[in-house]
């Protein structure tokens, strides 16, 4: 008699291989995807938060934040992100809220970072 020695897989194996991963593979790849947007996004949000606080800072250092331009761009070593100021007074404080928020267009939408401090007008 003949024994045969069984190397290799028969079809069925090979055919629930396949649908395995054929089920697994795209669910797989959208968790990469999703992972992948996210840390753009992440991304995008530390670099507008850093260029926020910078440029709060220098507005609130120089005094400009009383009248300087309202908005404006980081020029062309950021040429995605723009800066809108908005100030608010508080109720006969001489005290102001002053906020920046840093704005980029990203994926069809706008990614916006605000920041927020308060400052006292100079000559108050």
């Amino acid at each position: 008699m003949r024994r045969h020695n069984r190397e290799g897989f028969t079809l069925a194996e090979v055919l629930v291989s396949l649908a395995l991963v054929g089920i697994i593979l795209p669910t797989a790849m959208a968790g990469v995807s999703l992972a992948m947007k996210m840390e753009e996004t992440a991304r995008y949000r530390t670099e507008a938060a850093s260029l926020a606080s910078g440029k709060l800072a220098e507005l609130i250092d120089t005094g400009e934040w009383q009248s300087a331009e309202t908005k404006g761009d980081f020029g062309e070593d950021w040429p995605d992100y723009s800066w809108q100021i908005q100030v608010e007074d508080w109720e006969e404080t001489g005290v102001s809220e002053v906020t920046l928020t840093v704005s980029r267009p990203l994926r069809g939408k706008t990614l916006a970072v605000s920041l927020s401090t308060l400052a006292r007008a100079e000559g108050q």
